[in-house]
């Protein structure tokens, strides 16, 4: 049994959390993540650490308690590694999974690297038009991108509406884990009563698509709350992803071009909690629904947004 790390500490101020809290996390067994240039094994720990550890004091609140009735957690390191492999443990009608599609993954610029995101067919063929045909096989998107900078890559796909980002040397401008503000309005105040699950009766809208936000919303579920997934019809979600990720949620199809549907959103938005989105910037802006414009709406909501490469680059 080891106790709560630099890193669970790090996650769980960057969440706001109470300093005397942290303590409470334990850690045991081992993980099977392996070592790296990265913390990848401290982060994994952290991260389900903190959740952990929000959960409980979230639960104690909701039971007519505080911060002192916070019980003391253990987290076991063998089912956190598991976790977050979970699709290599998956299999569907007996055959693995595809996961990653060969085009996406990091390329070689002429200055630098370029991570490409080209999973689903729409970002497939965003990525190209705007780099060209030959760039439609590994090796030609290989040759596509050392001809060229890894910023005017970025900005090209991006320009035809796929995902390319450029590495920055280094880590580039340091940039805080969470970044939190206050709407100043008031949500829904939930029961007192002592429940099941820490997070009953929460309503959450899921407008993710791609591991982080999925799997956030997938702990949500997990933890009680009642999570439904919003997808546009035009934009068909990996069947093996969504199997691993889309447990303990409910789906429904809308398109936010449509008037009538998005007469439902704005529905379903005024009965929801919280919202977590997990769009590329921009994307979700351009209906209105990115977290400034949802909290001007409706303060009282908690709005989660995920970038996986940060909001300036």
């Amino acid at each position: 049994m080891t106790t709560h790390d630099g890193g669970t500490s790090q996650a769980w101020a960057a969440l706001g959390g109470a300093g005397e809290l942290v303590g409470r996390v334990a850690y045991r067994g081992g993980s099977d993540l392996g070592e790296g240039p990265l913390p990848v094994r401290e982060l994994a720990r952290a991260t389900v650490g903190v959740c952990s550890l929000a959960a409980a004091e979230l639960a104690a609140v909701r039971g007519g308690g505080g911060v002192d009735d916070v019980a003391p957690l253990v987290v076991d390191e063998g089912a956190v590694a598991t976790a977050f492999v979970s699709e290599r443990h998956l299999r569907v009608e007996g055959r693995e999974p595809v996961t990653f599609a060969p085009l996406s993954g990091f390329w070689e610029a002429a200055d630098g690297w370029v991570r490409t995101h080209a999973n689903y067919p729409h970002h497939r063929e965003a990525l190209v038009r705007a780099l060209g045909a030959g760039a439609g096989t590994p090796e030609g998107l290989r040759e596509a991108v050392a001809r060229r900078g890894a910023v005017e890559v970025q900005e090209l796909v991006y320009g035809e509406g796929g995902l390319a980002v450029a590495v920055a040397e280094g880590y580039g401008e340091r940039q805080p884990l969470v970044e939190v503000w206050e709407s100043g309005g008031q949500g829904r105040v939930l029961g007192a009563a002592a429940l099941p699950l820490p997070a009953a009766g929460v309503r959450v809208l899921d407008l993710t698509r791609v591991i982080a936000g999925p799997v956030a919303t997938r702990t949500l579920g997990l933890l009680g709350a009642d999570v439904l997934r919003i997808d546009s019809p035009g934009l068909p979600e990996s069947d093996d992803a969504h199997a691993d990720t889309g447990f303990g949620k409910r789906s429904a199809v809308l398109d936010l071009a449509d008037a009538g549907d998005r007469a439902v959103l704005e529905g379903l938005l005024d009965g929801a909690d919280v919202v977590v989105s997990g769009y590329r910037p921009g994307a979700l802006e351009r209906y209105g629904l990115g977290a400034r414009e949802l909290l001007a709406g409706r303060p009282g909501l908690v709005v989660a947004e995920l970038c996986a490469w940060g909001w300036r680059g």
